[in-house]
């Protein structure tokens, strides 16, 4: 193996390829991965103008092989994905059972931590979940989306005949809807480009347009647009009481009136990283399938054109493979 690697540069929100970046070996506890896919989504996009100040190796949905992993010789070969949030265990919410919101985290191509959009990365072993060998490389990328979209059912528990609303029908849009038209809800996606309509054809999931939406009917809305404006969307549609879920992550701030929220008693849900087993079973039994969600693939020297064709409207997952 070569001491040095291929890998994409994101620095004062300047994205550049560059051929050779030393390559790190792992650490006691660390795994050494050589990246066999990696997919380009929102937050990737958004760290480009700033949404978070990182200098380094951005990325952080992939499948990979393990190439090295002191001390844990049964992982190396393996197929694998891997959870995004690197936890210190010793902070109070570590103790508390929340690792995802460790104090000291590193989050991977995100936050102190060099990601994916490279020929190999570090990752802790415990941060790993084997990929079955029935799901191939292509699907297996999808795990860490499927696995934020599943989060919402962490946090709400979706009754069957309630009424459900997912603004926002791009990439993470859709696997929320593959997910939760699974629990047997009234679910609509409100749709903006056609491609997304018929993407989403398939039984239990409505489609509308925004001159269709409907204000204050909605018992849960999901904003997953990646904007501002889908916020004042979710707010129109959601009933008295109802509650939204905010999946969107974005530079800039919001503004809205918190008035309105207070007297009509609306939840306001964060919603981030999920859990991974559920994540690879559903793609693994076929019941959520993000096949058709695939646009294009780049190698990582065409880094910068994949990133341009991903930020295009209505595209939807543009995959980099070495």
């Amino acid at each position: 193996m070569t001491s040095s690697m291929q890998a994409l540069w994101l620095e004062d929100k300047i994205l550049s390829y560059r051929p050779e970046v030393p390559i790190n070996p792992p650490n006691p506890g660390e795994a050494l991965i050589r990246m066999r896919i990696a997919g380009i989504c929102a937050t990737d996009l958004e760290m480009v103008k700033g949404y978070y100040p990182f200098t380094g190796i951005p990325g952080h949905e992939f499948v990979g092989e393990v190439v090295q992993a002191p001390g844990y010789p049964t992982w190396i070969g393996q197929r694998v994905v891997g959870e995004i949030n690197i936890a210190c265990h010793q902070c109070e919410n570590c103790r508390a059972g929340m690792p995802t919101h460790c104090q000291q985290r590193r989050v991977l191509g995100i936050k102190d931590q060099h990601g994916a959009f490279a020929e190999y990365l570090l990752l802790p072993i415990e941060n790993l979940h084997p990929v079955p060998a029935s799901v191939p490389d292509e699907i297996a990328v999808f795990t860490e989306p499927l696995a934020a979209a599943l989060e919402i059912q962490e946090q709400v528990h979706i009754h069957p005949g309630e009424q459900v609303l997912v603004i926002g029908a791009g990439r993470l849009g859709q696997l929320i809807a593959q997910s939760l038209v699974l629990t047997g809800c009234d679910l609509w996606v409100l749709v903006r480009h056609e491609a997304q309509r018929q993407q989403l054809n398939r039984p239990g999931i409505h489609c509308l347009s925004e001159d269709e939406l409907k204000r204050q009917r909605w018992d849960l809305v999901v904003e997953a647009t990646g904007s501002s404006s889908g916020f004042q969307l979710a707010r129109q549609a959601v009933r008295p009481r109802g509650t939204i879920i905010l999946k969107s992550t974005y530079k800039g701030e919001l503004q809205t009136s918190f008035s309105s929220l207070v007297v009509e008693e609306i939840q306001l849900i964060g919603s981030r990283c999920g859990p991974f087993p559920p994540a690879l079973r559903l793609l693994e039994s076929g019941h959520v399938d993000p096949s058709i969600l695939i646009a294009e693939k780049y190698s990582l020297a065409e880094g910068k054109v994949a990133f341009e064709q991903a930020a295009r409207p209505g595209m939807l997952k543009v995959l980099l493979a070495p």
